[in-house]
């Protein structure tokens, strides 16, 4: 760890070597889905890269520290899925359901139908998991604006979605 936080690039290769495939392998057990588990590894090693200064050896190994910052990576990535099964229940596949093509084209076009504002965050939010937060720093926009546009959208695409779906 110590050639990895003075920025040498051959102890994060190291250490991406020896900590992907376990850290992986916790992940998919947790999440049952090899995408989301690929995903999480990766922003997992990315978040570790912005804040290796704070880990102290004496509080734990590199691997706890990873770990947990995976592990916290994928509750919050788990309960956005849950917020989004609230508002949209009947978008979200089952074990029973899955959606159909026709549907997922149904979605998108009233997804394209949205004003532009609002698509935006929508599709920050729905389809890329981000925070309100993060989207308010990438279309540089009040983290107030945030809330109120995917307010609107998602009152929006519930009215335009509610007979295809019977909401």
């Amino acid at each position: 760890m110590e050639v990895y936080k003075s920025g040498g690039i051959e102890g994060f290769e190291q250490l991406y070597s020896r900590l992907y495939e376990p850290l992986y392998c916790f992940l998919f057990r947790y999440t049952r889905e090899e995408q989301l588990s690929i995903d999480i590894v990766q922003d997992a090693f990315e978040r570790l890269q912005y804040i290796k200064q704070d880990f102290d050896q004496q509080k734990g190994t590199v691997k706890a520290f990873l770990f947990q910052i995976a592990y916290r990576l994928m509750i919050n990535k788990l309960n956005r899925r849950k917020k989004w099964r609230t508002l949209f229940p009947f978008l979200v596949p089952t074990e029973s359901r899955r959606l159909s093509t026709d549907e997922k084209l149904t979605i998108q076009e009233a997804i394209l139908q949205l004003p532009e504002k609002q698509r935006a965050v929508i599709l920050l939010v729905y389809y890329h998991d981000l925070p309100q937060e993060e989207i308010a720093q990438i279309l540089s926009i009040p983290l107030g604006t945030v809330k109120s546009r995917l307010h609107n959208a998602i009152k929006t695409l519930k009215e335009e979605l509610k007979e295809d779906f019977d909401a």
